[in-house]
């Protein structure tokens, strides 16, 4: 993925969460974290992910 495509899907998952009731963030980005969990079909990878997504979230 090249840093255009991120900048892209970071600008989509921005519109995304804008658009949605404040309630129901939490949801949406839990339901797109399986989403594309399910399509990486690699649990072990995408444990890893979420380990590193959790990394530095007091910081900005």
């Amino acid at each position: 993925m090249t840093p255009q495509d991120v900048e892209a899907v970071y600008e989509a998952l921005a519109r995304k969460i804008d658009a949605i009731a404040p309630d129901q963030t939490e949801p949406f980005l839990a339901k797109l974290a399986l989403l594309l969990a399910y399509d990486c079909a690699d649990v072990a990878r995408v444990q890893r992910r979420i380990d590193e997504a959790a990394l530095n979230l007091d910081h900005p």
